[in-house]
């Protein structure tokens, strides 16, 4: 059975894609798997890091299994398929803790878009990165032309979507996608995110909510976010409720 695991081991969280007989391509199973373990992430306040991870297998991820979408109707494959994966993806990268995809091999379609909708990325030598879908009559459908267009130049993400060309990890090291090759991928990804817990939790919080803003990453969204955390340490709030609570006019201090 395919699935998409949460491990949790202190306050590192791990999601690992497990199709390996698929080359971990994404099932409809795993789709609803990645919404649940995003629900558990987004509701604790002990994670400070995420890996993305895969069972070891010829590609970290080869992209969306045919045999999830092959049958679909034009409007059920709309609708449902290529809506619901955009949703989770953008999920993914919205997530207040910062997430680290580990490429232990090659990222294909849909891999590539969900290394892409994590923060920063380390891959294995080996490892490449590709848009393949035109050879299957399809298009990119998780974001390839457009999260992905933020993060690499529009040439190479037109090299690899209408040429069907593959992009090796030093090439993708030198275009600032990856963050890291080395041989173990994981051990580097473990060390960057133990990293991470030495940081302020409210900080790398706040720093990433202003980066997705600052790119455009729905950034209305995200300044009433940044502004309902400052108006909720201020004394002003505390006022308001107990004024409301307590069923009197407020007095608010201004700060």
């Amino acid at each position: 059975m395919s699935a998409v695991h949460l491990d949790i081991r202190g306050r590192i969280a791990e999601l690992r894609l497990d199709n390996p007989a698929r080359l971990n391509a994404f099932s409809v199973e795993m789709l609803g798997h990645l919404a649940a373990h995003l629900d558990t992430i987004e509701r604790s306040d002990d994670i400070a890091c995420v890996l993305v991870t895969a069972e070891p297998a010829r590609a970290f991820c080869s992209g969306a299994d045919i045999n999830g979408w092959g049958d679909l109707s034009p409007a059920e494959f709309a609708r449902h398929w290529v809506r619901s994966g955009h949703r989770l993806f953008d999920r993914l990268a919205r997530l207040a803790r910062p997430t680290i995809a580990v490429l232990h091999a090659h990222a294909f379609g849909g891999g590539l878009e969900l290394a892409a909708a994590c923060d920063i990325r380390v891959m294995a030598p080996k490892a490449t990165l590709a848009l393949p879908e035109a050879g299957i009559g399809i298009v990119p459908g998780w974001s390839g032309t457009q999260r992905l267009a933020r993060l690499l130049p529009a040439p190479v993400v037109r090299e690899m979507a209408l040429f069907g060309r593959r992009i090796t990890a030093d090439r993708a090291l030198a275009l600032g996608f990856a963050a890291e090759v080395a041989e173990d991928p994981r051990a580097a990804a473990e060390a960057i995110a133990e990293g991470v817990l030495r940081l302020s939790p409210r900080a790398v919080e706040t720093a990433k909510a202003m980066l997705l803003a600052g790119c455009g990453e729905d950034s209305a969204a995200f300044i009433e976010a940044l502004g309902s955390a400052a108006i909720s340490a201020s004394a002003d709030r505390a006022e308001g409720v107990a004024s409301f609570r307590e069923k009197r006019p407020p007095v608010f201090p201004g700060t």
